[in-house]
């Protein structure tokens, strides 16, 4: 039994990059709503001390750099993740932008009325002065399943022109294949290249074909959420678009975490570390680097 655990051991150590990027991750998220959002909701110590473990622990694995995806109006935290990277000698990075999924639930009434260049103005603020002293690194947002609503698109435009203005990559959570499709033509159309957007959540779309349409037109595939569960499906994915010779195009994380607001205890935090300790060891080796700090680098 020791053998077979050393065995294990050794191959997971032999699995990981010597320093690694996980591109979709959380700390923190509150669910309640845009309308109910407000601070004081939390003990930003009692997170801090959950979350701090989870990330030295990563640290150790050799990640050097997490984009903490958590939008505005879904508890957003720049302190906080200031304090955590230090303490965990971990670049944690943090976004400009609004998630309009779950039927537009984490809006804020503002973003239903003003024009995509007003909300543009919001982000591009954002990225150029920081929030609350900590630096905006990329986009965030969110959008329904296809077709996308008009709403849907006016986020989709307020973060094509926040990129224009800041050379800021935009990731955008999204709802099925055909908002990937949707999104893909108003990039077409807008002259922005498709290597500044990220497909958020790849792995939610069965059509294999998409993820490889999505790539051919220099788009990042976004194949995150590996976990026990998802992991053979995942690696069918990144098996895929390898073949076809679009792995440059690949990004994988676990969209994990994260202490959840208004749960006991901040609910189950679940770490991240199963990207590391069962998944890289079942991609072939000269793949591992590149998806995790090649890839990362060239898309952030």
């Amino acid at each position: 039994m020791l053998r077979r655990h050393f065995l294990a051991t050794a191959t997971i150590a032999a699995a990981i990059p010597a320093k690694s990027i996980l591109t979709h991750e959380h700390v923190l998220v509150d669910f309640i709503g845009a309308d109910a959002i407000r601070p004081g909701r939390y003990d930003p110590d009692e997170v801090f001390r959950l979350a701090l473990p989870k990330l030295k622990e990563l640290r150790a694995l050799g990640c050097r750099r997490l984009l903490e995806c958590t939008p505005n109006f879904l508890g957003r935290d720049p302190r906080l993740l200031r304090r955590l990277a230090k303490a965990a000698n971990l670049e944690i990075w943090t976004n400009t932008g609004l998630y309009g999924a779950a039927e537009f639930k984490f809006l804020p009434a503002y973003a239903r009325t003003e024009t995509a260049s007003q909300l543009a103005q919001r982000w591009i603020a954002e990225a150029r002065n920081g929030v609350d002293g900590e630096r905006v690194r990329f986009i965030k947002t969110g959008v329904n399943r296809g077709p996308l609503h008009p709403l849907d698109r006016k986020l989709v435009h307020a973060a094509i022109e926040t990129a224009k203005a800041t050379g800021l990559t935009m990731a955008v959570h999204t709802g099925d294949g055909r908002a990937a499709l949707d999104q893909l033509a108003i990039l077409e159309q807008s002259g922005l290249p498709a290597r500044k957007w990220v497909w958020v959540h790849a792995q939610n779309e069965p059509d294999l074909e998409i993820h490889e349409r999505v790539a051919r037109a220099g788009g990042w595939v976004s194949l995150d959420g590996v976990s026990l569960r998802s992991g053979a499906w995942h690696l069918q994915a990144v098996k895929h678009l390898a073949a076809k010779g679009l792995l440059a195009r690949v990004l994988i994380s676990q969209d994990s975490g994260w202490y959840r607001v208004g749960e006991p205890g901040g609910g189950r935090f679940n770490g991240y570390t199963f990207l590391y300790t069962d998944f890289l060891p079942r991609l072939e080796p000269e793949w591992r680097k590149q998806l995790l700090w090649d890839n990362p680098k060239a898309a952030f």
